[in-house]
């Protein structure tokens, strides 16, 4: 492998790991503005887990979703696929440490270690993946909503969080791409030549004789 694309797939994936905590607890996923005149303007912002609004006056009040199964699936499908992802991400981060060269942990069995490695970037291709589907799909449903004309509720529109998101899924995509495809699954381990490729021994009279017939018989006095 080459360590210098293991250590920079490395850090993409702890980049976009880190970047897939700081997007779950964000609070705007979503945000919209209510206008009235200056006391009564207010923005409402909600992420997967409260709901808040702040007025003109910095006057914040947030509450958390009562409940679980009164959430559209959606959201529900978003936190799991969330989760799933800062998971991923975390077992793809220590098998990266473990995998990568430069690295003392795991010895020096380099055909493991290259697996190891390779399943790091697997891991790290599905933590983007599961963020990737999730912001996205959050995303879908408030453009959705925002242009039904039919929708009686508030119209949102997309927060900062899920730009950290889409840029979160796309590093650790590009960190496990360079990570799997850096590796070679099937590099053999270097065995001991063969007995017929080693040096013939001479011992003695046999030793003489090969140098005399090579160098001569005045070689030797």
């Amino acid at each position: 492998m080459d360590q210098i694309l293991e250590v920079v797939a490395l850090l993409l994936g702890f980049i976009g790991w880190v970047m897939v905590g700081v997007t779950l607890p964000n609070r705007y996923w979503r945000t919209s503005t209510v206008d009235g005149n200056v006391i009564t303007t207010s923005t409402i912002y909600e992420n997967l887990w409260m709901s808040c609004a702040t007025d003109s006056t910095g006057v914040h009040n947030c509450r958390e979703f009562p409940s679980l199964l009164a959430l559209s699936g959606y959201i529900q499908a978003s936190r799991a696929l969330m989760i799933t992802s800062i998971v991923l991400g975390t077992c793809g981060l220590l098998a990266a440490l473990i995998g990568v060269k430069c690295s003392k942990a795991g010895g020096e069995n380099y055909v493991l270690k290259g697996r190891i490695a390779g399943t790091a970037g697997v891991l790290f291709i599905l933590q983007g993946m599961c963020t990737m589907v999730a912001v996205s799909w959050y995303a879908f449903n408030i453009t959705q909503e925002f242009f039904d004309p039919f929708h009686p509720g508030i119209r949102y529109e997309i927060g900062e969080a899920l730009y950290i998101g889409w840029c979160s899924a796309v590093l650790a995509i590009a960190g496990g791409a360079c990570l799997t495809c850096s590796c070679k699954m099937g590099t053999k381990e270097k065995y001991p030549l063969p007995l017929h490729s080693r040096g013939t021994v001479y011992s003695g009279a046999a030793a003489r004789s090969q140098a005399a017939s090579t160098y001569g018989r005045n070689a030797y006095v």
